[in-house]
């Protein structure tokens, strides 16, 4: 079930429901799993601006080896042809930014509104805010949600880590696509 829950915004109360144990429960669970590095949390960034954002963090497991098994994933076919393959590529971008960037736990956050606008990761590093987005394409476009997240929480930068090679390239302004297999050579100032 929690493969499920891959990318998602945490709902304890649903999971207990179906597990038919309490919600405490559940979050011990979940404790233990985090605890033994099979999954991490990604908490939500508030900007308390009056907008209606989210507060539940995103649950992520971290090998997404793992992720495909328990999803009955076995070939890159299945993967691609899964509805969670959006969700699995942005667990696995997210991670190697993370540590590409040496980001500590208390410096990375999601960005989310209930009106749908969102950031799939911000990271905040001596006063300064980067954001990254995750798409599944080889030509990603700057979009109205990303606009959004990069003027509500006033990001210096916001980078689309794409599919492909090659180098990064504008889509508008503080806006760049990143090919993953450029990532790793570049240096993020935050």
């Amino acid at each position: 079930m929690l493969g499920h829950y891959h990318g998602q915004t945490w709902n304890g109360s649903e999971l207990a429901r179906s597990l038919g144990v309490s919600d405490k429960t559940v979050s011990r669970y979940l404790d233990i799993l985090e605890g033994t590095f099979m999954t991490w949390r990604l908490r939500p960034w508030h900007t308390n601006q009056g907008k209606r954002e989210i507060k539940a963090p995103k649950v992520y497991l971290t090998d997404t080896g793992i992720l495909h098994s328990l999803l009955g994933i076995a070939t890159e076919h299945d993967l691609l042809a899964h509805p969670k393959c959006g969700a699995s590529w942005e667990g696995f971008v997210l991670h190697e930014i993370i540590r590409h960037t040496n980001a500590r736990r208390d410096e990375v956050f999601f960005w989310a509104l209930h009106s749908g606008a969102e950031l799939d990761l911000m990271i905040t590093r001596n006063g300064r805010r980067l954001g990254f987005e995750a798409k599944l394409t080889r030509s990603p476009k700057a979009t109205p949600s990303m606009r959004s997240a990069q003027a509500a929480l006033k990001l210096e930068h916001l980078y689309v880590v794409c599919h492909g090679q090659g180098e990064p390239w504008p889509l508008a302004q503080g806006i760049s696509a990143v090919p993953l297999s450029a990532l790793h050579s570049m240096e993020f100032a935050a």
